[in-house]
């Protein structure tokens, strides 16, 4: 209960004090490619339900026709805009709507989408036990994962090599014993290292 009293009114502050950036990114977008502001995917929510997640679209139209799930920050398909955008995580911000709705919280492991999720094994699948977020220690952890996959002739394998075992853990262990006051250092140090630049090495 604690949780959602935070969630319903966090987003409902942000997006309050947000709104003007949130309609000048939109117009930036319109402005810089063809397409809508807003990219709607289909994401596995809590035990495996799916919604439709909000993001700015920082990609082509139709980009998931023309490559993979991941994204390596030298992927031709990432507009002018949206290169901006992942850099400094504005494209993540429409999810505020997604939390105010009940589809996500503030702080869980990232919602995937529904393909990735039916590879899951019998343990990963305890990821589905709490609500996907915003932000969680993996988000800050792998905050670069555009460079970390820059250069890779497969962006998804590599993903899959260098991402997804360490993501995996840290969304398990998440989910496995999370609290409000976890949750509160993950949003002070998704503060810090979103608005401070502060450093996210020492997440275990």
């Amino acid at each position: 209960m604690i949780k959602r009293v935070f969630d319903v009114v966090t987003s409902v502050a942000a997006l309050s004090v947000l709104w003007p950036l949130l309609i000048f990114i939109g117009l930036v977008i319109k402005l810089d490619s063809r397409g809508p502001a807003i990219y709607r995917s289909r994401r596995a929510g809590r035990w495996g339900n799916p919604f439709p997640i909000l993001k700015f679209r920082t990609m082509v139209v139709d980009a998931e026709k023309l490559g993979g799930p991941s994204t390596a920050d030298d992927d031709p398909r990432v507009t002018r805009a949206g290169k901006i955008l992942r850099k400094y995580k504005l494209d993540e911000l429409p999810q505020l709507v997604n939390v105010l709705k009940g589809d996500m919280s503030i702080v869980g492991p990232r919602p995937e989408i529904l393909p990735e999720v039916e590879l899951y094994s019998a343990e990963e699948r305890q990821l589905l036990s709490v609500f996907p977020g915003i932000t969680d220690w993996a988000s800050l952890r792998f905050r670069n994962e555009g460079e970390i996959l820059k250069g890779s002739l497969d962006a998804h394998q590599a993903y899959w090599e260098k991402i997804r075992p360490e993501k995996i853990r840290l969304g398990l262990k998440y989910a496995r014993s999370h609290s409000f006051f976890e949750d509160m250092r993950i949003v002070f140090q998704t503060l810090t290292v979103v608005l401070l630049g502060a450093s996210s090495d020492a997440i275990e």
